[in-house]
């Protein structure tokens, strides 16, 4: 070939091996002779083009005949020099230069690149394999030639569907790292099975440029991933990476176009073929790595050097590899990998029904071969929900007592009872056990969450496997599977549905929604591989339930792959996360403990010193010394609040009480403390922060008039009219509700209404049904849209029966989806209602987005003139003279301002049109009939597809007789006129959904005391801007986001967003535990709400989950921490209040017992220091940690909230409970009491007053005073910084009573006898109390004196 001669290119007809001409009209070219492939390389690397060549077709090439390649090449080139995208050849061995030689000469022609994958489960006869015998079921083409088996010969993909499948994958690799929903190997299977079934064997040579180049960095991306081991081993994902990489290289032109823009470097750090060369690597790694080498090099000059592509100390070593597969440098293929490639596990909501058939080898009318289940459940796995780990009760309660505090309880319990301290040791054990029974109840409740999951599973299933119906144990299911669904069953598996009879089935335990979902089995077109669950018409979910008609679905996923499963195995898996207060707790427990340790040790020298240090006899040396031992261990007993893990239980228990009372179930005591630390609360907006009621609160109609609705979101027909200006200044008008007063917009405006949607009323229990419409409550069944719908034709005076008794009658459906935002439905009515049997009319009903149903207008309808026509539903009919004008700039302009202003209203907008429909001979020219259900071209597109290179497995051959049926996947027949095209504009209707009384209060409240609120909702960004605004949560220069810009950001990127968002619109649940794990890593606690199953993730992964008592599931409460019994935001901020008074309570208590643990330890201290006696022996220490520790504090567990409470900013989770503030308090408090006993004691062993007194006499005088002021410490410690006069004294009685119960208790120490003897005290005078009462008033004053200070500074405790 001259060197300035374009390259030849074949046409895919004469590559295999007919050398017919594509296009008859133009010469066929002559095939030339083979050309040096130095020559052709050459040629290549100096044209501009995508490297193409000619291929020199073999003796043995399969051939097709010219009617076939018409067909399946309708675009080919006049030209042979012209590169069309689906007729072009890229083989890219046929310009290679060889490294080795010539290659085999057995290749098939069809695709010398080609190769037929082994099955490694199954040994296949080759001599079957090369030329395979008919299989009963089979019918072969007939085109002159065997042309092989495979199951998947008349795959008819269209070049768009491969493209949309490569980009979601795409999408995937990159999102894979940050994107815990999705997995690796879930891609790799998905992209793997893409290349084996839809790509490889030359279907489509050529895709889309920019998506190859995505694909060839997500694959360079993830094929380095290794594990971590000792020496490096390449991950199974990283090496489908790579075998991918090369199949893609030899089979697509653009990708092959984008590897070659890359530099050496890059591939070389990117292959890592030192690594699947070396010593360590299996031999699977070394055969691709070779074959990839030899691709590189053959087809890039610039990568012709291999050398250049390998790190230079691994140069020896690859190409030793390379000599010992030195076949693969000559097979032109990458080498095969083992196992099956079967059909990922997906919903396959966007599939036609005969594709997914295909997919999964099954068939509706048999099902799958029972031959067959034994392989697919090896691959799939068992129909099986993740079984959530269940520790046994004895290790739950042995879990009880690891806890650090609990254990240094035990360990200050030994220390009791080494000496001989019974009593004190008996009621320390009994604090330990209620500690442990509580905290066992409160994880045993926690359980029954994953319990509760488990018991989903359904037992059994009606399958239809070899033609026969069975019912089989549901574990059996296998993707493939036919599952026949009737009234009143639950789902065994995930199904792709495919057959529905009036089907609707209730999803309750995944949306939360109780209204039944109608099934539609049609595909719904999407750019994503994820859809909201209530979106999915065509598909049915484990563990739902069938509430009417009957259906047949395929499996597509099961056990751990199923919505049910993906939820069990994030719940089960969620972390067990400590609240604050636990962490808090445990990290005091063990700074006490240390200081504990180190007080003993201090004690004890300084005593053993100052006995040393007399002149004692040996004896008595030895029983002080020991004395003196056991006093500091009592001492270091004395520094742990033994009262206060009981005191904590008890008033988080108090407070569970409170907020029960206040609609607000606790499910776990530790949320009570944590609600009152949250930061953000992540709301859902409808029901919470909303009513939860939809109605229709506005028609804007095409004539550009308002009509507006009174009570709307009253679902009562009788309440409420409808009223409509004619100006801005008159005060609105009740509209009439007769048909002569009814303009034609709004008329028609009313019928398009879900026809299953209704609003019915449910009577109290004690009135009769005829009181209905005075007393009843109404409720909507159906789509709370389409129920708004309803009740507004019901209050404008035509509800459906009127239209129905008309002899209106639904024909005909398209669904909503989300791609097209629009759903339309078809009547027909007679022309004449005296001839009911006559000829009928037909319109389109349609409704949806604003801007979808605009843009799919031609026209609109003016203002009708008002006797013009008989009736204004004669709109509909067929007219000589069309009423409607053509939609102009003007008119776009006025509905998108109308739609605008609407939607800032906090409205949900739909807009509304119509469209007749041509019947009985008003329509297509070849058949004289219409254009509606009269007129269905039944003529399928037959196309062909190339020859399959792919080798049978027996599972193919078992399954064979399901898949070579028809294989017509070409888009359902639509009517013409049903088309949702060419329409006439009616109008637009707003939807509200009111917020609830009290929220916008609330919020204010939740600003105020520094938390940021967060709406949450699936509704539209407007309409959740607006709503949000009204409430005070969108704040001027606020941000809204949606979930699908939300799915592109990665929860770092999320956490770093500035400013924040305060409004999530179009959010999936997923979207949820993205933000909540976001929110977490920037430290923020977070309270999130939710209702459904799949809210369960993020709720238990929040720091407080809350879950609505009316609305949400089962299974939402039980992984939930706390419940709401009203579904109200308020009450959402009822409850962080109560749980900032139960923190604030504990700070209070551990404030108070520290102060008076900390008074007896500076009293010893400073005691020992001078060389004074002790004040007190070990039993009247142990005495008065029991009668001043426990009663008290408890009472300061329920103490109410103090002002302003909610006007503080939260405490930051980092924050200790002791912090250098509460730690000067609490050093104020204890030295204020150490030195007024201390005083009373020296006074009185040193005789300073005159007073004869004993050294029993001073114990118990000192006794007196300390305990009195701990008691009256009791009572300050009711506040923090407010003064103590400004609390009502009668506000906690608990308090009274608990210091009563102290004080008659340290009366009975002092004067009861025998009991005095044992604690070794004895009466005091009157003189003693006079000098009690003198500390207390000196106590009273500096505690004001302390509080006044912290008020002034404002110092935060």
């Amino acid at each position: 070939m001259a060197d300035d001669q374009p390259p030849i290119i074949k046409s895919e007809n004469e590559r295999l091996g007919n050398h017919a001409p594509v296009n008859p009209a133009n010469p066929a070219v002559e095939t030339p002779a083979a050309v040096p492939v130095a020559a052709t390389a050459a040629t290549a690397a100096a044209s501009p083009e995508p490297l193409v060549a000619p291929i020199t077709p073999s003796s043995n090439s399969t051939h097709t005949s010219d009617h076939t390649v018409a067909q399946a090449q309708p675009h080919a080139s006049n030209t042979a020099s012209h590169v069309d995208d689906q007729t072009t050849s890229t083989t890219p061995a046929a310009h290679a230069k060889d490294l080795t030689g010539p290659s085999s000469s057995h290749h098939h022609a069809k695709n010398n690149l080609s190769f037929a994958p082994k099955d490694n489960l199954y040994e296949i006869d080759t001599a079957a394999a090369d030329s395979p015998a008919p299989l009963a079921g089979i019918t072969h083409t007939t085109s002159g030639t065997n042309e092989g088996y495979s199951i998947y010969s008349n795959v008819k993909d269209g070049k768009v569907s491969i493209e949309h499948q490569i980009e979601i994958n795409v999408v995937d690799l990159f999102d894979v790292q940050s994107n815990k929903d999705i997995s690796l190997e879930e891609v790799m299977d998905s992209l793997r099975y893409v290349m084996e079934y839809r790509i490889k064997g030359g279907r489509y040579p050529t895709l889309e440029y920019d998506i190859m180049k995505r694909l060839a960095d997500g694959l360079l991306m993830n094929m380095g991933h290794s594990e971590k081991k000792r020496k490096v081993r390449l991950t199974e994902e990283a090496d489908v990476a790579f075998q991918l990489f090369g199949e893609f290289l030899l089979e697509v032109q653009e990708f092959r176009q984008a590897v070659g823009e890359k530099s050496v470097s890059d591939l070389r750090f990117a292959l890592k073929l030192d690594v699947r060369c070396g010593s360590s690597s299996t031999e699977q790694q070394q055969q691709a790595a070779v074959a990839l080498i030899a691709l590189l090099t053959t087809i890039y000059p610039q990568f012709s050097d291999w050398r250049e592509l390998v790190k230079g100390q691994a140069h020896s070593e690859v190409q030793k590899c390379m000599k010992q597969h030195a076949d693969f440098v000559k097979a032109e293929k990458m080498p095969e990998m083992g196992g099956l490639i079967l059909a990922p596990q997906a919903l396959c909501f966007d599939r036609r029904i005969k594709r997914c058939l295909k997919m999964f080898r099954t068939s509706l009318e048999t099902g799958l071969p029972s031959e067959a289940i034994p392989a697919l459940q090896e691959h799939y796995g068992r129909n099986l929900l993740p079984q959530p780990p269940s520790p046994s009760i004895p290790k739950m309660i042995f879990a009880q007592f690891t806890d650090f505090m609990i254990l240094l309880l035990l360990a200050v319990a030994v220390l009791l009872a080494a000496i001989k301290e019974f009593i004190s040791m008996t009621v320390l054990l009994i604090v330990v056990v209620l500690n442990a029974i509580i905290g066992f109840t409160q994880e045993y409740k926690a359980g029954k969450a994953l319990d509760a999951l488990s018991k989903l599973s359904v037992p059994l299933a009606q399958v239809l496997r070899d033609g026969k119906t069975s019912m089989i144990n549901s574990e059996e299911l296998v993707p493939g599977d036919v599952v026949i669904l009737e009234e009143g069953e639950s789902v065994p598996a995930d199904l792709r549905l495919a057959e529905v009879s009036q089907l609707e089935i209730i999803e309750s335990i995944l949306t939360g929604e109780s209204v039944a979902v109608n099934k539609d089995p049609k595909e719904i077109k999407t750019s994503t591989r994820k859809l909201p669950l209530g979106d999915c018409k065509g598909n049915a979910f484990m563990a739902t339930v069938v509430a009417k008609g009957r259906g047949k679905g395929i499996v597509v996923r099961t056990g751990h792959s199923t919505e049910m499963g993906k939820i069990s195995a994030a719940i089960a898996s969620a972390p067990k996360i400590l609240t604050p207060v636990q962490r808090k707790l445990a990290m005091l427990g063990k700074v006490l403990v240390v200081v504990a340790l180190v007080l003993c040790a201090v004690m004890a020298g300084i005593q053993v010193a100052y006995i040393q240090s007399k002149d004692y006899m040996p004896k008595e040396r030895s029983h002080k010394i020991q004395d003196a031992i056991i006093t500091a261990i009592s001492l270091a007993v004395s520094v742990i609040p033994e009262g206060l893990v009981a005191v904590t239980t008890v008033t988080m228990a108090m407070g569970v009480r409170r907020m029960a009372t206040r609609k607000a179930i606790v499910r776990t005591l530790p949320a009570v403390e944590t609600l009152g630390s949250v930061t953000f609360i992540c709301s859902d907006k409808t029901g919470t922060l909303t009513e939860g009621k939809m109605g229709a609160a506005e028609l804007w109609t095409s004539d550009g008039v308002a009509y507006g609705f009174t009570e709307s979101t009253s679902l009562d027909p009788n309440k409420g009219d409808v009223t409509f200006k004619t100006n801005d200044t008159e005060e609105p008008q009740v509209m009439g509700k007769t048909l002569e007063q009814v303009p034609a917009q709004m008329l028609i405006s009313l019928m398009d209404s879900e026809a299953s949607a209704v609003a019915i009323p449910v009577p109290a229990e004690e009135k009769q049904v005829d009181t209905f419409s005075k007393s009843a409550e109404w409720k909507g069944i159906g789509d709370p849209t389409e129920v708004a719908l309803v009740v507004a034709a019901q209050k404008a005076g035509f509800p459906k029966s009127y239209f129905h008794d008309l002899g209106y009658t639904r024909i005909y459906e398209q669904a909503f989806d989300s791609e097209r935002k629009v759903m339309s439905v078809v009547y027909k009515a007679p022309l004449s209602r005296e001839d009911a049997k006559g000829d009928h009319f037909e319109f389109v009903l349609a409704k949806g987005a604003p801007e979808e149903i605009l843009n799919r207008c031609i026209g609109y309808l003016p203002t009708v003139d008002s006797g013009s026509l008989p009736s204004p539903l004669d709109i509909l009919k067929p007219h000589e003279h069309d009423l409607t004008r053509p939609v102009t700039e003007d008119f776009y302009d006025s509905v998108t301002e109308a739609s605008g202003r609407m939607a800032d209203n906090g409205l949900r907008v739909l807009g509304l049109a119509y469209k007749k429909v041509k019947v009985n001979g008003g329509g297509a020219a070849s058949s004289g009939l219409g254009d509606g259900l009269d007129h269905i071209n039944n003529i399928k597109d037959k196309k062909e597809v190339p020859a399959s290179t792919l080798k049978p497995t027996k599972l193919d051959m078992i399954t064979a007789a399901n898949v070579q049926q028809d294989d017509d996947d070409d888009d359902e027949d639509i009517p013409p006129g049903y088309a949702e095209s060419e329409l006439v504009f009616l109008g637009m209707i707003g939807l509200i959904d009111p917020a609830r009384a009290g929220v916008k209060e609330s919020v204010r409240i939740c600003k105020e005391a520094g938390i940021t609120v967060v709406m949450i909702t699936g509704d539209h960004i407007k309409t959740a801007s607006a709503i949000a605004k009204e409430l005070g949560i969108l704040e001027e220069g606020g941000r809204a986001i949606k979930g699908e810009e939300l799915d592109l950001l990665s929860e770092q990127a999320i956490a770093e967003l500035i400013p924040f968002p305060n409004v999530f619109a179009r959010v999936s649940p997923d979207n949820k535990l993205k933000l909540v794990t976001a929110l977490q890593s920037r430290g923020e606690s977070v309270a999130m709400t939710g209702d459904g199953v799949n809210d369960a993730p993020a709720i238990k992964a929040a720091n407080v989950g809350v879950a609505m008592g009316i609305a949400g599931t089962d299974i939402t409460k039980q992984a939930a921490d706390i419940v709401l019994s009203d579904d109200n935001f308020n009450t959402i901020v009822v409850a962080v209040e109560e749980g900032r008074r139960v923190f604030e309570n504990i700070l209070k208590f551990i404030v108070y017992l520290l102060s008076c643990n900390c008074a007896e330890i500076f009293l010893f201290l400073l005691c020992a220091a001078i060389g004074e006696d002790l004040p007190f022996t070990v039993r009247m220490i142990l005495w008065a940690n029991i009668i001043a520790d426990v009663p008290p504090a408890m009472a300061l567990g329920v103490e109410p909230a103090e002002p302003g409470l909610m006007k503080r900013n939260p405490r930051s989770a980092k924050r200790g409970i002791v912090t250098k503030a509460s730690l000067g308090v609490i050093s104020f408090q204890s030295m204020m009491m150490t030195l007024m006993t201390f005083t009373v004691y020296i006074f009185n062993t040193r005789q300073i007053l005159g007073e004869n007194l004993d050294a029993s006499h001073a114990q118990s005088e000192a006794f007196l005073v300390l305990t009195s002021l701990q008691l009256l410490q009791g009572f300050l410690s009711r506040t923090m910084r407010t003064s103590v006069f400004k609390v009502n004294p009668m506000s906690n009685r608990w308090m009274i009573a608990g210091v009563l119960l102290s004080f008659v208790l340290m009366i009975m120490g002092i004067y009861v006898g025998g009991l005095n003897d044992i604690l070794e005290l004895q009466p005091v005078g009157g003189m003693s109390w006079v000098k009690a009462i003198v500390c207390c008033i000196i106590l009273v004053v500096l505690s004001e004196i302390e509080k006044l200070i912290l008020r002034v500074t404002k110092v935060v405790i």
